[in-house]
């Protein structure tokens, strides 16, 4: 007879980024045997204090096509409290995927018995995707993301459809999750009637499947904006209404809203000085200064009151320093503990209370991008800090 499964404040879903194998694309455009622990292991601090490099711990530098790694994952995620992994799935169009491999060995095999869903990652790789963290270089296509016609359409969704069926699918209100990365680039390439169209196939193919149909969640920016004048950052008076972004997914067919905060927060977070730096180093210098914040003023502003609302699921980032990938170019929230975590994710809690048990979402970013810094994997500086964080606050 199996023990009950303690009752959780939240359902977190984990995005887990399958990047830790080579591939031949890979190889040819970053040397033989490249996966993302190569920029990880030769990060260099950038200034005093900054917390570089940032090395593994319990796991080490893991090959995701060891099984053994991935059911250790599942046994830490797990033990944190964590509902599940949102694999990281890359179709480009045509049946063109990358970085395929550890999913689809998870699910042949069973193992690890631990939920899971695909999030579809929409956006080209291009040379810019894993940077190498120079100033200036000539961005060239590795994979450009295609929509197709039905066809296409129809091929995508016979791919997934094993997973959905598969019992370990995380479903809400019966039905299975299924993320998209980013909405604008969807909309960009097709409109939101062709957004319309994809769901409503997909939702027809579902049924016609044995399925209720698709739950469908889609991340977006509190704050999207294509640039900044030096006079609205140093008065800090943007009037940002995320309701208005996120009323605009919803009405393209979307059952749900995974809000992203990290824009936001940077613009109330980076001081004066910095952003003047970054100006003056790039306009008349043409150079890169980094973008650095706090991480007890990004908690400040992580979240909008329409978080709480039952279709806007929120996400919790531990911290960000994308310096392994990107260099001087990076940004970087300085002063991350599992204390500061530990305030943010109560910020969010606060936010589930008056939803419906299925809707007390929170996605968490991530479970293992170790070059944006933002990772619950056990490391040498915190071991388990944040898992245990998780397991104090989600846990009853």
């Amino acid at each position: 007879m199996e023990e009950p499964q303690p009752k959780r404040k939240a359902r977190v879903i984990a995005f887990y980024l399958p990047q830790f194998h080579p591939i031949p694309e890979n190889d040819k455009w970053w040397g033989k045997g490249f996966t993302e622990w190569t920029n990880v292991g030769k990060a260099k601090p950038l200034f005093k204090g900054h917390y570089q490099p940032r090395v593994p711990a319990d796991l080490g530098y893991y090959d995701l096509r060891m099984p053994e790694v991935r059911e250790a994952q599942a046994e830490m995620a797990r033990e944190a409290g964590i509902e599940g992994f949102c694999y990281w799935h890359y179709w480009f169009g045509n049946g063109k995927q990358l970085l395929e491999r550890p999913f689809n060995e998870v699910l042949a095999s069973g193992k690890p018995d631990f939920p899971f869903c695909l999030g579809w990652a929409n956006h080209s790789w291009t040379t810019k995707t894993w940077e190498n963290a120079k100033a200036a270089y000539h961005e060239e296509t590795i994979a450009k993301q295609l929509y197709g016609d039905d066809e296409d359409y129809i091929r995508h969704f016979n791919y997934v459809l094993k997973a959905f069926k598969d019992r370990r699918y995380i479903t809400v209100d019966g039905k299975p999750l299924f993320y998209i990365f980013s909405f604008t680039r969807f909309r960009d390439a097709v409109g939101v009637e062709g957004i319309r169209h994809f769901i409503h196939l997909w939702q027809r193919l579902a049924r016609e499947n044995g399925l209720p149909g698709v739950y469908f969640v889609v991340s977006r920016q509190s704050l999207e904006i294509e640039a900044q004048t030096i006079v609205s950052t140093l008065r800090k008076t943007l009037n940002v209404d995320p309701k208005m972004n996120f009323q605009e997914c919803l009405d393209a067919g979307f059952d749900a809203v995974n809000s992203r905060g990290e824009y936001l927060a940077e613009y109330y977070a980076r001081s004066i000085r910095n952003y003047m730096e970054r100006w003056v180093k790039r306009k008349l210098f043409h150079k890169f200064a980094l973008t650095m914040c706090h991480q007890k003023d990004i908690n400040k502003h992580l979240f909008t009151p329409v978080d709480a609302s039952e279709n806007v699921f929120p996400t919790i980032v531990p911290n960000f320093d994308r310096s392994p990938r990107a260099g001087t170019k990076a940004h970087i929230w300085i002063g991350s503990t599992p204390d500061l975590f530990r305030e943010q994710l109560r910020q969010a809690l606060s936010l589930l209370k008056n939803k419906q048990e299925e809707h007390k979402i929170l996605f968490l970013q991530s479970w293992n991008e170790w070059a944006e810094g933002n990772y619950v994997e056990p490391d040498l500086k915190f071991g388990h800090g944040y898992l245990d964080v998780i397991k104090e606050c989600i846990v009853k």
